[in-house]
């Protein structure tokens, strides 16, 4: 995929790791579309000459419906889930059995909602045409996490949620391979998104310094550069990468 002139659509795009992608895509000249809750996503649109569209993720009619009103009479080229909730909660906590109101919500955000954008944007990319050598029509890449193989104390929900999105990638690229579409899932380790930005200095120095190699939290750039590299090489499908410094979580 040449991100010049393609059309780009990212979830959780105020902010964060859909923040930081949502720039990258557009200083390598594509147009990209904001989706999200957070409505100071449209001061961010307005800046990289984007879009910006409020959407619940946990809908599924209304995934499909700003898709369409993204691609419009136009195409979507490539589809990036990063919305997503991360509230801790024990399987059984000072106050009983984890909240299944809470589970559930996690869930239908973290997991369902890349879901429905993911299956949503690949109808659209499945109707229009194919480019390049190999004929692609699009590329969709979902957030997962390290929790989704190490889950900490406290990650039933979030884990479950983020080993879903691991597990249905490589269905989901065999899924759509012969429509031209590929699937790939990132894995994100401690990254410096805006929930570690709220902790003391000293405690982001010291989650920092769990990380192997390099020694420090993640740059959400380096995020946002991984899913371009995911967009413009077409061997990569099917696979979830983990993106961590080599970091292994203990159990808490």
């Amino acid at each position: 995929m040449d991100l010049a002139g393609s059309v780009a659509a990212i979830t959780g795009g105020a902010g964060g790791l859909g923040a930081a992608t949502a720039r990258h895509l557009a200083e390598a000249g594509a147009r990209v579309a904001i989706l999200d809750l957070d409505e100071g996503g449209a001061a961010l649109a307005d800046d990289l000459g984007g879009s910006f569209h409020k959407l619940d993720v946990t809908d599924a009619a209304a995934c499909a419906a700003v898709l369409g009103e993204v691609a419009g009479d136009g195409r979507l080229d490539l589809m990036v889930n990063c919305a997503g909730i991360a509230p801790a909660a024990k399987t059984v906590g000072k106050h009983g059995a984890h909240d299944p109101a809470l589970f559930a919500k996690v869930i239908s955000i973290n997991l369902l909602g890349s879901f429905h954008c993911a299956s949503a944007a690949a109808a659209i990319m499945a109707a229009q045409e194919g480019r390049g050598p190999d004929g692609e029509r699009g590329v969709i890449v979902n957030t997962a996490s390290i929790a989704a193989f190490e889950g900490q104390i406290g990650q039933a929900a979030y884990a479950a949620s983020k080993g879903g999105v691991a597990g249905m990638t490589l269905p989901m690229a065999r899924d759509l391979a012969p429509l031209g579409i590929r699937v790939v899932s990132i894995a994100p380790g401690l990254f410096l998104t805006p929930m570690l930005k709220g902790l003391p200095q000293e405690v982001q120095d010291s989650l920092g310094a769990q990380v192997p190699y390099p020694p420090r939290l993640g740059d959400p750039a380096e995020f946002a550069s991984l899913v371009g590299h995911i967009a413009t090489n077409p061997m990569l499908n099917g696979a979830t990468l983990r993106l961590d410094g080599a970091i292994r979580l203990a159990p808490r």
